[in-house]
Parts: C-alpha cells; sequence; structure tokens
C-alpha cells in the first residue's frame, strides 16, 4: 500500500522541488497540494495523508497554526517541516515532527527525512492493523434486535439465556423475548466462551446468571438461574459449566 502525501508550501518552485524529489518514490504518492495555511485542514481531512510536508510561514496561516486544526485523531503519522528558518526547529519537534528540513537541501538530506517519515507512517499503519483486528476479534458487548421495524441495543449483561427457536434465537433478558434471525451455534462462536456456554444442543446460558445445578433423578442436572428459571443441562456440557462457576477456566 502506498504511502500517501500532501505537499503545503507558498513557494510554486519550493512545491516543484518536493514533487521531483517524490516522483520516483514508489511507496509514496501526493494526494493534494497546498499554497497557503488555510486549507491544509481540509486537505488532510480529505485525504489522510500519512505524511505532511509543511513550510513554517504561509499566507492566513502559519505551518504551526494550521496543523493545530486538524483533530488530533487525523493527523498525519509523520509530518516533516521545510522551511528556510532555522528557529523554528525545536517548536517542530514538540510538536513530534519527523524531520525538520532546512532549505536548501540536498537531496541526501531530502531522502534521509523521507526514509524517517516513511518509517513512521509504516509503524502507524502496523498499529492500527493490529488494532483493527483486535477490535474485529474481540465479542460484541450488546446484540442488535430488531421488532416491529425498531432496532434496538441489547446489553449482553442483560441477557439471561438464549434458546433455539427453527431458523431464530429467542433471547430472555429478564421480562422481555426478543427475536434474533440467526442460528444459536452461530451467535455462540460471536460471545465470549467464558461468559456464555452452550449447556443444551439449544441453550446457551449467561453463566453469569446461574444460582445453582440442581440434580435431578436418573443422574441429570438443571440450571436454576438467579430468576428462579429453570434450564435442561446436558451431560456432556456439565463439566464444563462446573468449571466455569468455580473459576478454573
Amino acid at each position: 500500500m502506498k504511502l500517501r502525501a500532501i505537499i503545503a508550501d507558498d513557494e510554486p518552485l519550493a512545491r516543484d522541488r518536493l514533487r521531483a524529489l517524490l516522483r520516483d518514490d514508489e511507496e509514496v504518492e501526493i494526494a493534494a497540494e497546498c499554497c497557503d495555511g488555510a486549507s491544509i485542514a481540509a486537505q488532510v481531512e480529505k485525504h489522510a495523508p500519512d505524511i505532511l510536508f509543511l513550510d513554517v510561514q504561509m499566507p492566513a496561516a502559519d505551518g504551526f497554526e494550521a496543523l493545530s486544526r486538524v483533530p488530533r485523531e487525523r493527523q498525519p503519522a509523520a509530518v516533516v517541516f521545510v522551511t528556510a528558518h532555522e528557529e523554528h526547529a525545536l517548536r517542530a519537534f514538540e510538536v513530534h515532527a519527523a524531520d525538520y528540513l532546512l532549505k536548501p537541501f540536498a537531496p541526501e538530506r531530502f531522502a534521509q527525512a523521507l526514509q524517517r517519515a516513511k518509517d513512521r507512517a509504516r509503524a502507524r499503519q502496523a498499529l492500527d492493523l493490529t488494532q483493527l483486528l483486535k477490535s474485529l476479534a474481540a465479542p460484541p458487548d450488546r446484540l442488535v434486535v430488531r421488532s416491529g421495524g425498531r432496532v434496538s441495543f441489547l446489553p449482553l449483561s442483560e441477557l439471561d439465556y438464549a434458546q433455539a427457536a427453527d431458523n431464530y434465537v429467542e433471547l430472555h433478558a429478564g421480562r422481555q423475548v426478543h427475536l434474533l434471525r440467526e442460528t444459536l451455534t452461530r451467535l455462540e462462536a460471536r460471545l465470549d466462551p467464558r461468559k456464555f456456554l452452550r449447556i443444551h444442543r439449544s441453550t446457551l446460558v449467561n453463566v453469569a446468571r446461574v444460582r445453582e445445578l440442581r440434580p435431578l433423578l436418573g443422574g441429570d442436572h438443571e440450571v436454576l438461574l438467579r430468576d428462579g428459571t429453570r434450564l435442561v443441562l446436558s451431560r456432556t456440557c456439565r463439566e464444563a459449566l462446573r468449571r466455569l462457576l468455580s473459576g478454573s477456566c
């Protein structure tokens, strides 16, 4: 995946040079160019660049002011200040700039700054991907239920148990029963196995709602919930439920 860059400089020749230096880099594409500080925030919001080459002194708003207008969560991963004024270097690194290029600069110095920017941008991409994978893998904390054209959310903390009903699942939460168009097996796969357990081929229970296990005649057992509901416990699921209730699993 290519890294997107924005060039922000009020001098056309300066933009031309940066564009020429980036032209042969296969890892970077120029998403936009800005010639004043006022347009930078809008361009960053529109293109979500990974790298921003930013001049300090520009019309309408200087580089620091323009950067402050970009919401924190939309800030580019790497900002390289490109300026003829060395007195702003300390301030640049206070806002976590990847590098500070003083005009005029040699191609070798630009290559060094660009590599630093690319390294920082790639690190951000890797972090974002890791967080995305974690969020996709994390169990949901609520279920979306639809009834009579209305859409509502059922927090899993309120779910007592779920039972299969043909191609639907009945969600029992207190006195309310919701229908979810999904199989019990698919629902089970989405939930945290440390909190929800299949106690029968047709029943999934919130372990936190279990009050006790009761023996029945013939060696069978039933599950008694806190609200008094009684559910059949399959022999094959009995030991797994005991482990969860004892906190050993």
